[in-house]
């Protein structure tokens, strides 16, 4: 018994990865943002400490990277899954090879949470640096990644 997915899903799941990516990039620079927060929160004194205490960023900026872990991991599994039901072969690209270095970054720089809220500052500046470059290779990836969704266009009108 084999189970063949209906060639519209085929076509229009090309497109799920590149869309959760996009707004990946937003969520991590929004999780960018509140780390910053997070940094000014514990350099601040007095009324202005207690202002940004009430923002609650690290709370924010835990659970908002919580959630970008889990839906890197998923989409780049789901596009691999995609790429091979509708080529029957994964194309090992610098893209490919980016966006999984990127899985294990994300992977590496959630690990060192317990780390950071223990206070490590090895954790902290190791945590800044691997998400420093994820983003840089985040940016890099929307860039080869519209190349990409080009030339599935290109093959659905020609």
């Amino acid at each position: 018994m084999s189970f063949e997915i209906p060639e519209s899903i085929k076509v229009w799941s090309q497109f799920a990865h590149p869309i959760l990516m996009w707004v990946l990039l937003a969520l991590t620079l929004y999780a960018g943002y509140l780390g910053f927060k997070i940094r000014a929160t514990r350099a601040a004194e007095g009324d202005k400490k207690k202002e940004l205490i009430k923002g609650r960023f690290n709370v924010r900026h835990y659970q908002l990277g919580s959630i970008i872990l889990a839906l890197m991991v998923l989409g780049s599994i789901g596009a691999m899954a995609v790429t091979y039901v509708n080529s029957g072969k994964l194309f090992v690209n610098p893209h490919l090879l980016a966006g999984l270095s990127m899985t294990g970054l994300i992977a590496v720089s959630a690990s060192l949470s317990p780390y950071m809220q223990k206070g490590h500052d090895w954790a902290r500046y190791s945590h800044i640096a691997i998400n420093t470059v994820l983003v840089g290779l985040f940016a890099w990836q929307a860039v080869t990644g519209m190349q990409i969704v080009q030339n599935v266009i290109n093959r659905m009108a020609g």
